[in-house]
């Protein structure tokens, strides 16, 4: 496809730029062919940004925190084979990521390439709608995490002092604790990268003691058949497979947020490469810790199930600790591993949502865009988009306070909002041409392909099936209030459109006017 004017003469400047060619940074001069300028260092290597992308999905974790939920909605059959499932969808989804991630690395994600690929006269409504999507996602998505944690933690003083009671408000406030403890994490920019590594490696360590612990230990052992045929229903839908469906959004809730890295791509150098590596390499260690932590599991059940998912600790996966090990202090141990495991998730999550807020807002998407898309200049981080971002995940923890089922809706509603946010893009890829664009050294053509359609497909499944209620008799205190979650976004989005964002958001046009300007910027720093 051909350049445009302001393509051309970007191209142009750098070709006839004085002195040295190394002087200048190529990856800030890509970046300013897109029309942004190099706001934060590149100091994250493809072993970092892999750690916080997997530090964010990890797979295992999630299924630690929602694996009895899955069961009473499917046994484990569903988690065995539900992940297998799962991982395949993930592999079209991250495939899908990569390929436009390859092509037009920019830490706006996928708000960045709706805009560069519908078509003009919608550009800028399609981008701002996906942007607004991505974010909430990833607010919901900081919630669910901090709630694990703040269950965990309750649970475990539970556990100790067996005659406490749990009450909504010590979980409450261990969410609150948690959310403020990892916020400060992300407030200085040079050490992001080794804590990214440090919670990869936490992980898969933790992952470790407890897959070899807890097996070796357990005094006896589920058969095969258990792990591997065993269907539950506890929903109340008499058709197993409306069960299965249900409990699938647990499973798949542990392989969301691929697009993590996405946003990473302009504190990395190649991004074009590392990004791809990152993804992908986050769903196949996702698959292969999240698999084998269930068979573990499972087979490590001791006793009669219902014991653990009627846990007055309000953990199920640390009732099986305690009954696996025979004792507190071995199984508060073990969950310890999983909460640190926990908060270096919830620090990535932080870390997603800060950059997903910022890089939005320096194009104008959010009110305070002014304030938000600032980069503290020493910090090295959007220190605003930060604050804003972890504010709204305290205020969105107290709906926990109000409703249970309120809040786990928002849980839902962080996977499907996600995967709305990636198809936006990949539709207009699709309708305008695959091979209108210039691949990145990630494609793969036809099965790139049939990847877009895996996630088209799964987008649309998810939007109308995981609606569903989650129980039956539906009552209000089980009904699935998604549906209203999806409204209240799109009607804080469309008002913000009509009052402010239909005026003040920049666009592809605008942004390509800006490309010279913004070259001869980065030529001029680079080589003086």
């Amino acid at each position: 496809m051909a350049d445009s004017d302001a393509e051309k003469a970007a191209n142009a400047s750098i070709d006839m730029a004085p002195g040295p060619v190394s002087a200048i940074d190529k990856d800030a001069m890509k970046l300013a062919e897109m029309g942004y300028t190099q706001d934060m260092k590149r100091n994250f290597s493809v072993w970092s940004v892999l750690g916080v992308g997997f530090s964010l999905t990890n797979s295992w974790f999630g299924i630690s925190a929602a694996m009895i939920t899955g069961i009473n909605s499917g046994g484990p059959l569903l988690i065995i084979y539900g992940i297998i499932l799962i991982a395949i969808v993930s592999t079209g989804v991250g495939i899908s990521l990569s390929e436009l991630a390859s092509a037009l690395p920019n830490a706006g994600g996928q708000y960045f390439w709706a805009n560069e690929l519908a078509p003009r006269r919608y550009a800028n409504f399609t981008s701002y709608l996906t942007g607004w999507f991505a974010w909430a996602g990833s607010v919901f998505t900081s919630a669910s995490v901090a709630l694990a944690m703040g269950s965990a933690m309750v649970g475990c003083y539970q556990l100790s002092h067996p005659d406490f009671l749990i009450k909504t408000w010590h979980v409450f406030l261990a969410y609150q604790m948690a959310n403020l403890f990892c916020f400060f994490f992300n407030c200085y920019g040079k050490t992001l990268p080794k804590i990214a590594t440090v919670t990869l490696w936490t992980s898969l360590i933790s992952f470790a003691v407890i897959l070899i612990t807890v097996p070796a230990v357990a005094p006896t052992h589920q058969h095969a058949k258990f792990v591997f045929t065993t269907f539950i229903n506890n929903t109340g839908w008499a058709q197993g497979g409306i069960a299965f469906i249900v409990g699938l959004v647990n499973t798949n809730w542990s392989f969301a947020c691929l697009d993590c890295a996405t946003h990473l791509a302009e504190e990395v150098h190649r991004p074009e490469r590392m990004i791809p590596i990152a993804i992908m390499g986050t769903v196949a260690i996702g698959f292969v810790t999240s698999w084998f932590f269930s068979m573990s599991m499972f087979f490590s059940i001791v006793g009669d199930f219902s014991n653990i998912s009627t846990s007055s600790t309000g953990v199920p996966i640390l009732e099986l600790f305690f009954q696996a090990l025979g004792n507190r202090g071995g199984a508060i141990f073990l969950e310890a591993l999983i909460i640190a495991t926990g908060l270096g998730c919830l620090v990535a999550s932080h870390t997603w949502q800060s950059r997903l807020c910022w890089s939005f807002a320096r194009d104008r998407g959010l009110p305070g865009h002014r304030w938000l898309s600032k980069v503290h200049s020493s910090l090295d981080v959007p220190v605003n988009a930060h604050i804003l971002s972890c504010v709204l995940v305290a205020i969105v923890g107290c709906l926990y306070l109000a409703s249970l089922t309120a809040f786990n809706s928002m849980i839902t509603a962080c996977i499907v909002l996600l995967y709305i946010s990636y198809s936006i893009p990949v539709c207009c890829l699709l309708l305008r041409g695959r091979c209108t664009i210039k691949p990145g050294p990630f494609w793969l053509g036809p099965l790139g392909l049939v990847s877009n359609v895996v996630l088209l497909a799964w987008t649309l499944f998810t939007l109308v099936m995981y609606s569903f209620p989650y129980a039956r008799p539906v009552l209000a205190s089980n009904m699935n209030y998604v549906s209203v979650v999806y409204a209240v976004v799109t009607i804080i989005m469309a008002a913000d459109w009509l009052v402010r964002g239909r005026n003040s958001f920049r666009g592809a046009g605008e942004r390509k006017a800006d490309v010279r300007d913004v070259v001869e910027a980065v030529r001029l720093g680079s080589v003086s």
